[in-house]
């Protein structure tokens, strides 16, 4: 497709342009394929901008780079999530690794991270699956939801979805919510807002986190990167589990020629074995 001739002309440096810029900040890979994402994306930040072309829109970018960093990886990171998105890894969550802390001593930590969370049904998700299958008050269990974007963590803070998609969850986990017909919107309630901090994170920046997690949910995130990327991210997740921890990744993912710190639970679920 010929991007120059378009409402705001797009040549082959300004998208080469854009994808280093990506790539420098957040390590995502942006391929050909990617070029009418980038210009829907990038098209709506020039109109509110008020510039003319891309070539206005690489430079701004460069000398803007404190203010217009976050606009830039907003616009281009994609965040579709649902509830209970690839049910069987709730279902392991609640069927195998729950059952395995109710050996531990009351009070001991329980630590989870969703750690591309996008706008909060994958933390809250795994916080409803807590509720339901264990005494979560007898632990001291807390879940880390942390994005890049940061207009998708606000959102997950507010804790507010259409109803249509909280409806198509299983029908006893809807008490988790306040729901309002009249404004079609539905509320999760504050005990399960209570079991979640929300924090932005560039997944290949620093971790500020000290502690060591059970369960990590890295999913559908390193099909954005390249092998080198995945391999480094990867790595770090399993020196971020405790001995024996588990990793959850997307379905169109897989660790097979990229580490050999986990072993396979099957259907995208990990263990990690050193």
């Amino acid at each position: 497709m010929d991007f120059t001739n378009k409402e705001f002309p797009m040549t082959n440096d300004d998208f080469r342009h854009l994808a280093s810029v990506a790539y420098d900040i957040s390590g995502i890979v942006l391929g050909d394929h990617k070029k009418e994402l980038v210009y829907s994306r990038i098209a709506r930040r020039i109109r509110k901008l008020s510039l003319s072309n891309f070539s206005e829109y690489c430079s701004y970018l460069d000398n803007h780079r404190v203010t217009e960093t976050n606009e830039f990886i907003n616009s281009i990171t994609t965040n579709l999530t649902s509830f209970f998105r690839e049910s069987h890894h709730f279902e392991y969550l609640a069927k195998t690794v729950i059952p395995e802390w109710k050996s531990r001593t009351k009070g001991q930590a329980i630590r989870i991270w969703s750690s591309a969370c996008s706008t909060g049904p994958e933390p809250y998700s795994i916080a409803i699956t807590l509720k339901k299958n264990m005494r979560v008050q007898d632990y001291n269990l807390k879940i880390l939801a942390t994005d890049l974007d940061s207009d998708v963590l606000a959102k997950g803070k507010a804790g507010e979805y259409p109803l249509a998609d909280v409806e198509q969850m299983p029908r006893d986990y809807l008490d988790a919510f306040y729901r309002n017909e009249k404004s079609g919107t539905a509320m999760i309630k504050q005990d399960y807002k209570d079991m979640i901090q929300f924090n932005r994170l560039n997944l290949l920046g620093p971790w500020p986190m000290k502690g060591k997690f059970d369960v990590i949910f890295c999913r559908n995130v390193v099909i954005y990167f390249n092998k080198d990327t995945q391999k480094e991210l990867f790595d770090r997740l399993a020196d971020s589990l405790v001995d024996g921890g588990y990793l959850f990744i997307g379905h169109s993912e897989t660790l097979h020629g990229v580490t050999q710190r986990f072993e396979s639970m099957g259907r995208t679920i990990y263990k990690k074995v050193r």
